[in-house]
């Protein structure tokens, strides 16, 4: 690639970065009034042990197969012909369930694909529409129903060749998603959207960067309830509103991550930041304002390489950046911390995370939540 090809090539991807940047602020100005706060909230708790005992900080580093769900222009990072995952974890004492299953793959010298699906559920709600009929209670009418919110992630990443400007590589991806939501007989919604990253990693001074900006085009969900009309007779004697049909929409949130490795002998370090814009009004977060709201975590890393074969890790982070009023009356600030351990036997990975759900100190006992997570590398026989 002679000088002017290259100068040509960074101004085309510049140019497509405008691009992106220009629709991004055209949908968030013209979709903010209709957004939907919190919206496809499942998708946003994390995925893979090691990730969630780092507090969530991937964006840089992410090389795997997990690298669908936070960045997928790391795909491309993936040294074995493929790898598949699985994990599960209970919150909330068991009330929920959230499981977590892909797939991801080499397409050629430079590129990836990867299939990535997400599940967050809750088993035997207690459904009273017809506890009290004419006036007499009657509880073996209260039945159960479920609540589903599910997702499919399908990706594909691409490296492109820019060593020759230096010791630095870059990698863009995008993930098309595919949203269901069920609860019960009572309501259903289809959605999709689009996720967007970018990745630069510095061979020579082993640092990373990365960009990935979640719901690029905004994230489209179109809800149908279905009540009967005795239901709505009893939702509007309780004062409850009866639903209509509508279009929930998810603004983009744009999250931004710095990682930096050292090794030493057998010893691996990694530090990592992330932070996260959302774009949909005032949060809870570090940084605050009515049109966005800035968040910041903070991980690590530390392996110990028994041979090329076996490393053992551990691993800890921060996130949830918060205020909140205490039963005094005075505003604390609180922060939640994550951390974790992982073993690498061969082609097995597992990892485990032991995380903080109650952010809020002093308001009770802490929700830790065990997380595990699998990962198995597969590869050709060589012969």
């Amino acid at each position: 690639m002679n000088y002017h090809l290259k100068i040509r090539y960074l101004r085309n991807n510049m140019r497509l970065t405008l691009i992106i940047l220009s629709a991004l602020i055209y949908t968030v100005g013209a979709e903010a009034q209709n957004a939907t706060k919190y919206s496809n909230e499942f998708l946003q708790i994390g995925v893979g042990a090691r990730s969630l005992a780092m507090g969530g900080c991937m964006t840089a580093s992410t090389k795997d197969v997990y690298s669908g769900y936070w960045n997928p222009a790391g795909l491309v990072g993936i040294e074995d012909n493929a790898q598949v995952s699985i994990m599960h974890a209970s919150y909330f004492a068991g009330i929920a369930n959230y499981d977590f299953g892909a797939w991801a793959a080499k397409s050629g010298d430079n590129s990836a694909i990867g299939i990535s699906l997400v599940r967050f559920g809750v088993d035997g709600i207690a459904n009273t529409f017809d506890l009290i009929r004419n006036g007499e209670i009657d509880y073996t009418r209260v039945t159960s129903f479920n609540t589903t919110d599910f997702a499919a992630i399908i990706s594909y990443a691409k490296k492109e060749d820019i060593r020759s400007l230096g010791r630095t590589d870059l990698s863009w991806g995008g993930s098309m998603k595919l949203v269901s939501r069920k609860v019960g007989p009572f309501a259903k919604a289809f959605g999709f959207g689009f996720d967007f990253g970018v990745k630069f990693e510095n061979t020579k001074n082993n640092w990373s960067a990365g960009v990935m900006i979640r719901d690029v085009t905004s994230t489209f969900n179109s809800w149908r309830y279905t009540f009967t009309d005795a239901q709505k007779d009893v939702l509007a004697a309780t004062s409850n509103v009866i639903p209509k049909n509508t279009l929930e929409i998810t603004l983009p949130r744009i999250i931004g991550g710095f990682a930096k490795n050292w090794e030493k002998n057998k010893w691996n370090f990694l530090a990592e930041s992330n932070m996260t814009i959302t774009l949909d009004g005032k949060r809870n977060t570090l940084i605050k304002t009515n049109f966005a709201s800035i968040d910041l975590a903070l991980g690590g890393e530390i392996g110990y390489s028994v041979n090329d074969d076996n490393h053992i890790f551990f691993r800890t982070g921060f996130n949830n950046f918060q205020h909140y009023t205490n039963k005094n009356g005075k505003n604390v600030a609180s922060i939640t911390p994550n951390v974790g351990v992982g073993i690498t036997l061969g082609r097995f990975t597992i990892d485990y995370a032991l995380t903080n759900l109650s952010a809020v100190a002093g308001s009770g006992p802490s929700l830790y939540s065990n997380i595990f997570s699998l990962k198995l590398a597969i590869n050709r026989d060589s012969k």
